[in-house]
């Protein structure tokens, strides 16, 4: 089986073909298109365990929203499950850039966290 990837490692974006095996999506075979081995890990990785990072909102006790996402990108399939833990956060204002909001999200071993400082002195 073929598919096309564009490649978001660098600002080329190179176009790249994925070869893999028809009973086994997961199994690259061949990679091509790639300028750089940075696009070769890419649609490896795209293929057999695709991970992305999570942005979102955590609403605060005071009813304001704080900016947060995952310290590291986690699995594709567990985003959703992600966003519910984040909706169902309650954070305590002060909060730092940084600041854990949600430990362990979705059981990952990641943490979501603050995107921005609120409620601090010195701003």
């Amino acid at each position: 089986m073929n598919k096309e990837l564009v490649c978001i490692c660098c600002p080329m974006g190179c176009r790249i073909q994925v070869t893999t095996d028809d009973n086994d999506t997961s199994k690259v075979l061949e990679v091509t298109g790639n300028t750089c081995p940075r696009g070769k890990e890419y649609a490896i990785s795209e293929m057999t365990a695709p991970v992305r990072m999570v942005t979102s909102f955590a609403k605060t006790e005071e009813g304001t929203c704080v900016p947060v996402k995952t310290a590291k990108p986690i699995p594709k399939d567990l985003i959703f499950e992600c966003v519910e833990e984040i909706k169902s956060a309650s954070v305590t204002l002060p909060v730092k850039v940084g600041d854990v909001i949600r430990k362990n999200v979705a059981g990952t071993g990641i943490d979501v966290v603050a995107t921005r400082s609120f409620g601090c002195a010195n701003l």
